[in-house]
């Protein structure tokens, strides 16, 4: 088993690149927002794990650390009792509340603008039709190249990718109410989509291509992109939950690694720019994913630490530190276990490959 056979040796250095980036962004965000606020901060590091390189500025020492996984923006008086008033423990809790929600914002932020780079260069996912595929149930309801698609039932589609999205949750091919304008004027239309028999997934017959757009226009659906994606990722958990897909079809790291090899190598057979756009796009969905499960309510994670922040603002009062200390660590050992899961569950899945 060669579980680098997608990308070779290259897809990791692709893969820390990226990471590193998101990581930092993350930690960007925890580091500017706790200096805006007068915390200290004692480090700034990317990696865990003994130190590779490091250098002090000021009262900051910034590192490198031997393991590309993670990285933390250390504060005085975060995870200890500290009487400084810089220290973060002493700070007011909506200060604190803006520090650790700075983190997975920055994400966020990141995703909006590789998403909006992305649209300057290749174009907007427009949902106006190039082409109606032949035998669908588009085809079938008289759409036409030129339609544009406004609504799914009562799903407002701004992007083409929504389109995806709305199959994704309603699998079942039942017919849809589509709501779509030409020349001017809105009309609906019952389509009844169709399986498509190489994939088992059922489509509509819609086709579109990217359309180049205005700055304002790149902005807008580059909030547009971000905004999918956290959907796609609220809808994934949602999926998981509900058991309409199962642990196996997790991702860890290891996959990850193997599906950015993918997108490098087959990008990297048509030219330069068309494999930073692929791997950029890669980086959006990366980013917005991090960014909505570090939100999660689960201890250890920033969402636990704002659900405790958001209880004491609630009650006026903090929780005891040893007490929440305690549920951070049950957390942490859960994301381990966690992690020991997806890694397993990679190798599993490659293997069989």
């Amino acid at each position: 088993m060669n579980l680098l056979k997608a990308g070779g040796k290259l897809s990791i250095i692709v893969a820390i690149i990226i990471f590193g980036l998101l990581i930092l962004f993350h930690e960007l965000g925890h580091f500017l927002v706790a200096k805006k606020n007068g915390i200290k901060v004692e480090e700034f590091c990317i990696g865990m794990g003994p130190r590779l390189v490091h250098v002090t500025k000021g009262e900051t020492v910034y590192s490198i650390r031997l393991f590309p996984i993670g990285g933390a923006c250390m504060m005085e008086g975060e995870d200890e009792s500290s009487t400084s008033s810089r220290a973060f423990n002493n700070k007011s809790v909506w200060a604190r509340i803006a520090v650790v929600f700075a983190g997975p914002a920055f994400n966020f932020i990141l995703a909006f603008f590789l998403a909006s780079i992305i649209i300057g260069i290749g174009g907007a996912q427009v949902p106006t039709l190039s082409q109606v595929e032949e035998g669908t149930g588009a085809q079938a309801a008289g759409l036409q190249a030129g339609d544009t698609i406004l609504k799914l039932d009562n799903k407002k589609i701004t992007i083409f990718s929504d389109i995806n999205l709305y199959l994704q949750k309603h699998p079942s091919g039942e017919s849809v109410t589509v709501t779509y304008e030409r020349d001017g004027q809105k009309n609906e239309v019952e389509v009844t989509p169709v399986k498509d028999e190489a994939t088992g997934m059922y489509k509509f017959g819609f086709i579109s291509t990217r359309t180049k757009v205005g700055f304002f226009s790149t902005l807008r659906y580059g909030l547009s992109e971000v905004r999918y994606w956290i959907e796609a990722v609220i809808q994934s958990l949602g999926m998981l939950i509900s058991g309409q897909v199962g642990a196996q079809d997790l991702s860890g790291p290891i996959r990850i690694v193997n599906e950015l090899g993918t997108v490098y190598k087959e990008s990297q057979k048509i030219n330069v720019m068309t494999t930073f756009l692929n791997l950029a796009n890669f980086s959006v969905l990366l980013s917005a994913n991090l960014g909505v499960m570090n939100l999660l309510p689960i201890p250890a994670l920033d969402g636990g630490r704002l659900l405790f922040l958001l209880i004491e603002a609630i009650r006026g009062k903090k929780m005891s530190a040893n007490k929440e200390g305690m549920i951070h660590f049950v957390g942490f050992c859960a994301l381990m276990v966690l992690m020991v899961f997806l890694f397993a569950n990679d190798i599993r899945m490659l293997w069989i490959q």
